[in-house]
């Protein structure tokens, strides 16, 4: 079977955009063209926020101090409490988000991040749920991670893990750069659910066939999207939604090891809309400087 390799970018009738990169897909002997799986990245497919270990990555190479990746994860930590007393307010992480980009080279982005999911993510990755991926294309089925990170970066993940593409929030680039402008919402929580619905009028999925997995309860719409819904490390909420539901759930976790990831999923996730984005935006005044 030939392969392929394509990116499409669709938008609804509210004008909102949800973007997914096909990485070149796998020969299989039997496809199932109705059917896939779609995975959450964050301590689903990954231990940790994968945009925190970019912000880790890049600290590395002096893009900011380590200094200042404590202060803004502390500060993003602060964020995440007050937005859960008002929930659906994510304005202010998508401004914060537009930090981030503002000024990179898309190319410039998926090269440090090719470099940074060597170093730093593909230890982390959970082989048991890279398991389950595989398991999907062993059955002829695409994969596609699902994550609020940049397009961009998930498509670099996709490719590394040998899954189908990557679904994940849009940003506006002109001549090959960042303008600053997300196009449409950050991929986050019903915004996920659109977008899968979304993608599967293209390729013709039947989403009762399709199966998705996540580890967190923001992530309800998506699970309840499609036919078939595991919690997959999931959170104390989402696991009683599970449980009362009859979901599959499964847990890589172990005692101390569980806990000490907890911490990255937490204070260090909202860390694209903190440390990335002061720590760039720092490190262009000092060049500039």
């Amino acid at each position: 079977m030939a392969r392929s390799r394509k990116v499409t970018v669709s938008t609804d009738a509210h004008g909102h955009t949800a973007g997914w990169a096909d990485t070149e897909l796998a020969p299989t002997t039997a496809p199932d063209p109705t059917a896939a799986a779609f995975f959450d990245v964050d301590n689903t497919m990954m231990q940790g926020a994968s945009i925190y270990w970019f912000a880790r990555g890049l600290a590395a190479r002096n893009y900011f101090t380590t200094a200042d990746l404590g202060r803004f994860a502390w500060q993003q930590l602060r964020f995440r409490l007050l937005a859960r007393e008002h929930a659906g307010d994510m304005s202010q992480a998508k401004e914060a988000a537009l930090a981030f980009v503002e000024g990179w080279r898309v190319d410039d982005v998926e090269r440090l991040t090719e470099e940074i999911f060597d170093e730093l993510m593909a230890p982390r990755i959970w082989a048991g749920t890279h398991q389950l991926a595989q398991r999907h294309l062993d059955a002829g089925q695409r994969v596609w991670l699902v994550s609020a990170a940049p397009v961009e970066i998930g498509r670099v993940i996709a490719t590394r893990l040998g899954l189908t593409g990557a679904i994940g929030t849009v940003a506006e680039v002109v001549d090959g750069a960042y303008t600053g402008r997300l196009v449409g919402d950050l991929m986050h929580g019903p915004a996920k659910a659109e977008a899968v619905t979304q993608l599967a009028a293209v390729e013709r999925l039947d989403l009762t066939r399709c199966a998705a997995y996540s580890d967190s309860a923001n992530d309800l719409p998506l699970l309840s999207a499609v036919g078939r819904a595991v919690a997959v490390n999931p959170d104390g909420t989402l696991l009683r939604q599970a449980r009362q539901r009859g979901w599959e759930v499964r847990d890589f976790r172990t005692g101390r090891r569980a806990v000490k990831i907890a911490v990255p999923s937490t204070a260090a996730a909202g860390l694209v809309a903190g440390a990335v984005a002061g720590g760039l935006a720092l490190q262009r005044r000092r060049r500039s400087g």
